[in-house]
């Protein structure tokens, strides 16, 4: 769940929604259909958080071999289902895993979206173009990210998004 809130910017909620049907593994890319909090499936947060996100081979790797571990496979069971088969408490994950973890590591204070404003920071720090950085986090204005607007094409999205993973993913 840390790789995918790193490498796709996804809020929490965006995170626990996720079904395998949302992954389209021919296109490498992502599609955001709901959000999950506790045991609430919702629509996304506005009509831009729908778009769909470019999915690095590397993530997608990493994604296939979660799948082959989990014993919730089917296209609408959930990617990080919890014992129940139903999404994982967010906050549970947070204080039991994620912030004894990020302790160790001597990073400090951390929540969920940590890892959304890290992930636009990283994106930013790497020369990313600003309507690229807005559409990967999916933003209905572009002032919520830099207060510009331009449209992004596909091909910068999924070079950001390699970039990116491929950063991550090598430590």
């Amino acid at each position: 769940m840390v790789l995918v809130a790193g490498c796709l910017g996804l809020r929490a909620s965006e995170i626990m929604g996720l079904q395998w049907g949302d992954l389209d593994w021919d296109n490498l890319t992502v599609f955001i259909r709901r959000s999950a909090t506790g045991k609430h499936i919702y629509e996304t947060k506005t009509e831009g958080s729908s778009k769909p996100v470019p999915l690095d081979p590397n993530l997608a790797d990493v994604l296939l071999s979660h799948r082959e571990r989990s014993p919730y496979k089917a296209s609408t069971d959930f990617v990080f289902a919890g014992e129940s088969g139903q999404p994982r408490w967010r906050g549970i994950l947070l204080s039991d895993h994620i912030k004894p973890a990020a302790e160790r590591a001597g990073i400090g204070k951390i929540g969920w979206h940590t890892f959304r404003h890290t992930f636009s920071t990283l994106v930013h720090s790497m020369g990313t173009d600003l309507a690229v950085q807005k559409e990967l986090l999916r933003h209905a204005d572009i002032k919520t990210t830099m207060n510009i607007y331009t449209q992004a094409v596909a091909p910068a999205k999924r070079k950001a998004i390699r970039k990116l993973t491929k950063r991550l993913l090598e430590g």
